[in-house]
């Protein structure tokens, strides 16, 4: 059984778009050449740099929890590889923009050019930044959607103010996936998921 169907079967992927974005989108594409043979692999692995393209199954249940939708502003802090950038440009669609912040310029040149083999960039559904995520983006803001891709300290002060009323963060905290859905200008409702392990968010 192939990996997509996997995650199906184990109840990681539950949504007909998120289903639609992981069969279109090859995660082969977001690997360094010489590991492209590991797409298929439930792990993640290793993409320069200290950083890491994440595990299929951690992306599959933090886009089911961020639930995107088409036409959706979303930002996508610690983009990488650019993967999950990709799947989220498929889901928002053209009516839809993903802005991607990676603080590492080599990072954000492979991610964005690994995205752009789907002509998102070129349609402006995803445009990349070469930045602090921990600041998240001021001209762009308010967004639907933050995704954090890599382990932060904390939920932070910019990431909920860019926030629109309504929005969503979903965000590795320590060694837990949180996800908060913002109830007013001050208030958040917080859950947390525990048990998952991510390399550290880089910041200036």
């Amino acid at each position: 059984m192939d990996l997509i169907e996997t995650l199906i079967e184990e109840g990681w992927l539950k949504t007909p778009k998120i289903i639609a974005a992981f069969k279109r989108i090859n995660r082969a594409d977001f690997l360094p050449e010489g590991m492209k043979n590991l797409a298929h692999l439930n792990e993640a692995l290793p993409i320069g740099f200290g950083q890491t393209i994440s595990q299929p199954l951690v992306v599959a249940f933090m886009l089911e929890l961020l639930d995107p939708q088409p036409g959706d502003k979303i930002l996508d802090i610690g983009s990488g590889s650019g993967w999950t950038t990709a799947l989220l440009a498929e889901i928002v669609g053209e009516k839809g923009k993903v802005i991607a912040i990676e603080v590492i310029p080599e990072l954000k040149e492979f991610g964005e050019k690994n995205v752009a083999k789907y002509n998102f960039v070129e349609k402006g559904i995803a445009q990349f930044i070469c930045g602090d995520g921990s600041k998240g983006w001021e001209k762009e803001a308010p967004f639907d959607k933050i995704l954090v891709s890599a382990s932060a300290k904390l939920c932070y002060p910019a990431w909920k103010e860019q926030l629109k009323i309504g929005g969503k963060i979903v965000t590795p905290i320590g060694t837990s996936i949180w996800l908060f859905k913002k109830i007013s200008e001050k208030d958040f409702e917080e859950i947390e998921y525990p048990g998952f392990v991510f390399v550290p968010l880089v910041t200036k």
